[in-house]
């Protein structure tokens, strides 16, 4: 799998481009700059993507995740198959946030 900080095909950057329109509804802010995509490929007709939350508590996990599926059947070809995945290791801390995700958030120190 890659990370979305890596060189992406075509496909890989319509996938990434989707999970950009996924916002975490308590933090505002997509879950790609928010560091919570973990991995993604695209193999045959398979779109992969690995995900994480906050928190393991994170109330709104599964909405999330449905809203990362929604967003990618809708901008992959219709024969794509789609498979999100939750993982929890490496756990997420605020490091992982984009640098631009942290401007935007106000957070412009180092954690």
């Amino acid at each position: 799998m890659k990370t979305c900080n890596e060189t992406l095909s075509p496909l890989e950057m319509t996938v990434r481009d989707a999970l950009l329109r996924v916002v975490d509804p308590e933090i505002g802010e997509n879950i790609v700059d928010l560091g919570l995509v973990y991995g993604l490929e695209v193999e045959g007709e398979t779109a992969r993507v690995n995900l994480t939350m906050t928190t393991p508590a994170c109330p709104m996990g599964s909405m999330v995740m449905d809203e990362a599926r929604t967003e990618l059947i809708r901008a992959l070809p219709g024969n794509m198959q789609v498979d999100v995945q939750l993982v929890w290791e490496p756990p997420w801390e605020p490091s992982m946030i984009s640098a631009a995700a942290k401007h935007r958030l106000g957070w412009d120190y180092p954690f």
